[in-house]
């Protein structure tokens, strides 16, 4: 059981993005028979609603604003601080570190991973590998919602008679936007909220929160 208690939290969380998609699936595929229907058109098959565009779109509008969130957030969290929130680093503890302090190089543990012992360029993307890896994930899924939005829209242009658009011609539609910056203001709002709150509130048991009796000044979880 060790294996399953070390990993308890990604795997519960693992478990329940899976729920919770399969649940839009479902819930989508409904509304969009429901929609054909009224139009007169043929109910579709839940396999193909789940590769539509129409679905496509939905999951990806939430994966790019999710990813972008974190981006943003682990990049902000080298340089900017605020002071007692478990969320920042200390006041003057601002940059990257140095090597002694990220156990890199000459400063490497026997434990440490073989990039954090590496020199030049393998260092360097395994130092950066989270904000890539992120980024990477964010531009996919824009890249998914901006294509899957185009082919839903152009569906929509047919039916009432007007011309198709290009790719391009979509990243300057409203709609385009519409999705995007309805979904950008909530997760920076969310994160804007947990860095503030976490000054002042507490969750005993989270790593997300300080100790219960730790002063309101305080920054980072040790309370150093």
């Amino acid at each position: 059981m060790r294996p399953l208690r070390d990993n308890a939290l990604s795997l519960a969380f693992g478990v329940i993005f899976v729920l919770a998609l399969a649940g839009q699936s479902i819930a989508g595929w409904f509304e969009n028979n429901e929609r054909l229907t009224e139009h007169g058109q043929p109910e579709i098959a839940f396999l193909a609603f789940v590769t539509s565009s129409d679905f496509v779109v939905d999951v990806a509008e939430n994966w790019q604003s999710e990813f972008l969130q974190f981006f943003l957030f682990i990049a902000a969290t080298i340089w900017l601080i605020q002071r007692g929130s478990p969320e920042s680093k200390k006041p003057g503890d601002e940059g990257p570190g140095t090597d002694e302090e990220q156990l890199v190089g000459a400063h490497a543990q026997p434990d440490s991973p073989a990039w954090a012992k590496a020199r030049g360029i393998r260092q360097t993307i395994f130092s950066n590998s989270l904000l890539i890896v992120m980024g990477t994930v964010f531009l996919l899924s824009w890249l998914a919602q901006s294509l899957a939005g185009t082919v839903v829209m152009n569906t929509e242009n047919a039916e009432h008679g007007q011309p198709p658009i290009t790719w391009v011609e979509y990243l300057a539609t409203p709609d385009f936007w519409n999705r995007t910056l309805q979904n950008w203001q909530s997760e920076f709002l969310a994160v804007g909220c947990m860095i503030a709150l976490s000054i002042f509130l507490r969750q005993r048991g989270s790593s997300e929160s300080k100790p219960v009796g730790a002063p309101h000044h305080e920054s980072a979880v040790s309370g150093e």
